[in-house]
C-alpha cells in the first residue's frame, strides 16, 4: 500500500466518522404543538420533539417561548414555565419538569421529559411570575426516532467506502503507469 493509498484511506475513515457524529446530534425539527396565542398575561407558543426511549433517557424535549401580552415589556426574570406529559392510551402518572431559562433568557424555556412509550400524551404548560398565572393544554403523540444507530450508518456506508477505497487505488495505477511511458 503507497503513502497515498494509506492517506486516502484515513481521510474517508475521518469523514465517515465525522458525518456519523453529526448524524447523531440531530433527532429531527421541533414542532408547535401550541401556536403564539395570547395566555393570561402571557403570549407564549410551546414546541417539541416528542421522541420516545426505551432506557429512561428524557428525550421528549419541550421548548416554551413567553412575551408579556401587553407587549413593549420585558418579561421578569422569576418568570418559570413547568411542563407536566401524561399517557392519554394507559394508565400512568403525571411526569413534570421545571423548564430552565436558556442562555439566561426568560422569554425561551427548555425541558426535557421522559417519554416511556409511543402514542399520545397530555400536556399541561404551567407559567408562573411576577405578571401572574397562566395554564395551557395541548396533546401529542410520541414516537420512536426512526434513524438507524450509528453503528448501523457506518455498516451502510461500507460499500461505499471500499468503492471509493478502490477507484483512488485505481486511478493511481492509470497515473503511474502513464507516467512510466
Amino acid at each position: 500500500m503507497t503513502a497515498r493509498t494509506r492517506a486516502a484511506a484515513a481521510l474517508c475513515g475521518l469523514l465517515a466518522t465525522t458525518a456519523v457524529a453529526a448524524l447523531r446530534a440531530h433527532n429531527g425539527p421541533p414542532f408547535p404543538i401550541v401556536p403564539t396565542r395570547i395566555v393570561g398575561p402571557y403570549q407564549l407558543s410551546v414546541w417539541t420533539d416528542p421522541d420516545t426511549t426505551d432506557d429512561g433517557s428524557a428525550a421528549g424535549r419541550f421548548w416554551v417561548t413567553l412575551q408579556p401580552a401587553g407587549g413593549g415589556r420585558t418579561l421578569p426574570a422569576e418568570t418559570r414555565a413547568e411542563v407536566s406529559i401524561r399517557p392519554l392510551d394507559r394508565q400512568g402518572p403525571p411526569i413534570a419538569g421545571r423548564a430552565a431559562p436558556v442562555g439566561r433568557d426568560p422569554s425561551r424555556q427548555f425541558v426535557a421529559l421522559v417519554m416511556d412509550h409511543e402514542g399520545p400524551f397530555a400536556v399541561r404548560v404551567t407559567i408562573e411570575g411576577p405578571l401572574g398565572a397562566a395554564d395551557v393544554d395541548a396533546q401529542v403523540d410520541a414516537t420512536y426516532d426512526l434513524r438507524p444507530s450509528p453503528v448501523l450508518l457506518i455498516v451502510y456506508a461500507v460499500p461505499f467506502l471500499l468503492v471509493g477505497f478502490l477507484w483512488v487505488k485505481l486511478l493511481a495505477r492509470r497515473r503511474r503507469a502513464r507516467g512510466g511511458h
